[in-house]
């Protein structure tokens, strides 16, 4: 004991010893002490983290010989056991000889006494070790902890002038500001998606009225992102971006995205996107494009009564058409849907594609999502090379996925991508499309594209056994026959 408190004391006496012989050189020096000091701290966290390694390497020892004292006293328990059952054969059978009973529990009585002995004296100095690396993290902790903040001097207020016959006004308390505690995000929020970084939401009026009034003028802007192949990196489809455009700059949808939640708007934002995201799927499939256009929906628009009926109408009677609107869903809402909105979109199946976003963990049931009509599964490339939490680790190993997916009829997209090292990686796990920054960034979409006129419904044909309409000819083809 002496010797393991002589090694809690050794480390203070250095330090007193230290800080003797830096006092005074700080008087007449303070660079060389302030580096005396450096130097000092230095070699105590070394003498420290060494200690540290020394009782670590004790603690692995001893619990070695604790596991084999444990497999010793399991093993004189189970002779002991063999031995009791046996006793027990021979008084049924009434062979049992007088002195062998007691012979044989004097012997199993001494082992145990002598395995319990063992066991304890090594529990206490596991005990004592521990006290001892406790005790030197807390010194290697009190040595890297910053020093504590100076106190901020409070200035006391100038008294009022207050002219004679007066009495002085009462003073009045006034209150330390406060920070604002953090939102915290919940499961049902809709977090929108952007390539920006997110900015916490206004809370001002006048800037919501100017939001507001932005977002029912001419203030939406979409944008569009591409979706690659790899690894040739082939435009394959795009995916449509909300933004507004409020007095000269363009804001994010984490900037008004959550005014349109308070005042109910978000359905309408999803609408207008949709309607527009028809148009920019119209104009691709008129230049001969096979792309196709996604937009992520609020998950609050499926509980909008009647909303997801209303969404056949944007294809309706336009086979070209056919899947190349795709609606991107949740995780969550795939997960929580009930029977009248898988009813609702089982009805738009082949008509409108649909895809899985923002994932909260990697555990796909893929014959389920292609049982719903899901062709695409999105996931952040980070999330697939640098999993942060075991919960989104799938069941299967990360290179089985894609072909799991793969075999359902999905296909992963990768999105977020930044780094073009990340790119390799993503290819060796034979992900099939990537989307971010790395490869196009989101542009905005010209405004003819968005004005252009819906196509106009061709005039139907008269019945074959119907005479044409009489055309009206003009007077001068009846005089011209005349003569």
């Amino acid at each position: 004991m002496a010797r393991i408190v002589g090694r809690r004391t050794s480390l203070w006496a250095l330090s007193l010893l230290g800080l003797c012989l830096i006092g005074p050189l700080a008087v007449f020096s303070p660079l060389g002490a302030s580096l005396a000091l450096a130097a000092l701290g230095l070699v105590l966290a070394l003498v420290a983290h060494l200690r540290a390694n020394r009782l670590s390497v004790r603690c692995d020892k001893l619990s070695g010989e604790v596991d084999v004292l444990s497999q010793r006293l399991m093993r004189i328990e189970t002779v002991a056991r063999a031995n009791a059952e046996q006793q027990v054969r021979a008084v049924d059978a009434g062979q049992r000889e007088p002195g062998q009973p007691a012979a044989n529990t004097g012997d199993l009585s001494a082992g145990i006494e002598e395995v319990t002995a063992e066991i304890g004296l090594l529990s206490g100095i596991v005990r004592e070790l521990a006290a001892v690396v406790a005790a030197q993290d807390g010194e290697i902790a009190g040595l890297k902890a910053p020093p504590p903040p100076a106190p901020i001097p409070v200035r006391a207020a100038p008294r009022p002038l207050v002219p004679e016959g007066r009495p002085e006004p009462a003073p009045v308390a006034i209150e330390p500001l406060r920070r604002p505690e953090p939102a915290i995000p919940t499961a049902g929020h809709w977090t929108p998606r952007s390539l920006s970084r997110s900015v916490p939401p206004v809370r001002d009026v006048e800037h919501e009225a100017a939001l507001l009034a932005a977002f029912d003028g001419a203030g939406l802007e979409v944008h569009l992102q591409p979706v690659v192949s790899l690894p040739q990196r082939k435009v394959v489809s795009y995916e449509a971006l909300a933004n507004l455009r409020l007095s000269g700059e363009t804001l994010a949808p984490e900037v008004f995205v959550p005014v349109l939640e308070r005042h109910g708007r978000t359905t309408d934002l999803d609408r207008r996107m949709l309607q527009r995201v028809a148009t920019i799927a119209r104009h691709l499939a008129g230049r001969g494009s096979q792309a196709a256009v996604a937009y992520g929906l609020s998950p609050r628009s499926l509980f909008e009564p009647g909303f997801l009926r209303s969404l056949g109408r944007l294809v309706e009677g336009e086979p070209d058409l056919s899947g190349r609107v795709m609606l991107a869903l949740p995780q969550a809402s795939w997960r929580s849907l009930d029977a009248e909105q898988a009813g609702a979109l089982a009805d738009l199946r082949g008509r409108i594609g649909f895809i899985l976003d923002r994932p909260l963990d990697l555990r796909f049931d893929p014959l389920a999502l292609a049982d719903r009509g899901v062709s695409q599964v999105k996931v952040p490339a980070d999330l697939l090379l640098r999993p942060g939490a075991h919960e989104a680790m799938p069941d299967i190993a990360l290179e089985d996925l894609v072909a799991a997916l793969g075999r359902a009829g999905l296909r992963l997209v990768a999105e977020r991508v930044e780094r073009e090292t990340d790119v390799p990686d993503l290819i060796e796990l034979d992900v099939p499309l990537a989307q971010g920054s790395l490869f196009a960034p989101a542009r905005v979409v010209r405004s003819e594209v968005l004005n252009a006129a819906p196509p106009e419904a061709p005039e139907p044909a008269p019945p074959p056994n119907e005479d044409p309409p009489p055309q009206r000819r003009p007077f001068r083809d009846f005089l011209r026959r005349a003569g």
